[in-house]
């Protein structure tokens, strides 16, 4: 028998950092995501290949179930970073669920990206909601116990329109919201040429003193709402600028624009973790060659990119 579970990448818009505490951010899920397959053999172990967009097999490992408890049958394997991450997630999935594979057979599980792995938009949180998914486990008590983060990245990858999403433990608020912009032709994602890692983000906004938090939330949160409503690009730069200043001085960290494209006339707004993965740039088809001419070769229109 063979199953199969999806699941949506993500784009966070707006409350990088302060959706960690509480403040609602609007989520975009992707267009592209994850597929994990489960076949079931007759074999007493479980053999995993992880595939990219371009079918090349980036990861395989075997595994066994002894005890209630997952381990990798190669010892080479365990010293893998990915087989430590992913029993990690197997194991606390199993936890959560004691039923979860208690019947003695061997499964071939693939997993299966549609974006490339560097890019940011989830790999890791398409993942543990397609576990999820098989494991019949809360996705994100899942997420908290195993790998950590605020959930707006599971929330993402189980919806099929963009979400307004404030965390509370295993049971965040999550509404589907409209946000099909006319303006949208001019709004474009730009990759930066490197992935940022989520955890290091989180650690070390959590290492900072939120001195002025209550008030950052309180104007984000209004930045939010009113990007819900705006109607205009010009109203929509005004905003997502005064957004990057909140950030900016609660991380004390320069904006991505101020740090590598200074010179350019438009807005611009990094989205997750600041210092990699993709950037949210207003302008123009031809406008893009600014960024191309800096080496940034990946741009992609807002409406290739997000589900609307």
């Amino acid at each position: 028998m063979k199953k199969s579970f999806y699941s949506h990448g993500k784009l966070l818009l707006t409350g990088e950092y302060l959706v960690l505490d509480g403040t609602s951010a609007l989520g975009i899920p992707t267009k592209k995501g994850q597929w994990l397959t489960v076949e079931d053999t007759y074999a007493d172990f479980i053999t995993w290949k992880s595939f990219d967009n371009q079918e090349n097999c980036w990861f395989r490992a075997v595994f066994s179930l002894e005890n209630n408890i997952f381990s990798s049958v190669d010892n080479d394997q365990e010293k893998c970073i990915t087989t430590e991450t992913l029993l990690n997630i197997l194991n606390t999935a199993k936890q959560l669920n004691p039923n979860f594979l208690s019947k003695n057979r061997g499964y071939n599980i693939t997993t299966k990206l549609e974006f490339p792995r560097e890019w940011g938009l989830g790999s890791s949180s398409t993942l543990i909601n397609n576990i999820a998914q098989w494991a019949q486990v809360n996705a994100f008590e899942l997420l908290e116990k195993s790998f950590g983060g605020s959930g707006y990245d599971i929330a993402c990858a189980q919806h099929d329109a963009p979400i307004l999403y404030k965390r509370n433990n295993a049971a965040p608020i999550i509404t589907e919201v409209q946000f099909d912009p006319r303006y949208k032709d001019n709004l474009f994602f730009v990759y930066l040429n490197q992935k940022q890692s989520s955890k290091e983000s989180i650690k070390r906004y959590q290492s900072l003193p939120l001195k002025e938090f209550d008030k950052a939330e309180i104007a984000i949160q209004e930045i939010t709402n009113n990007i819900l409503n705006c109607q205009t690009i010009e109203a929509f730069e005004t905003l997502i600028d005064r957004h990057e200043e909140i950030i900016s001085s609660i991380i004390k960290t320069p904006t991505v624009k101020s740090r590598l494209f200074s010179e350019y006339p438009r807005s611009i707004k990094s989205l997750g973790g600041w210092g990699g993965d993709f950037i949210l740039v207003t302008g123009t088809c031809e406008g893009m060659n600014y960024f191309k001419n800096k080496g940034y070769n990946t741009v992609i229109p807002y409406d290739e990119m997000a589900l609307l």
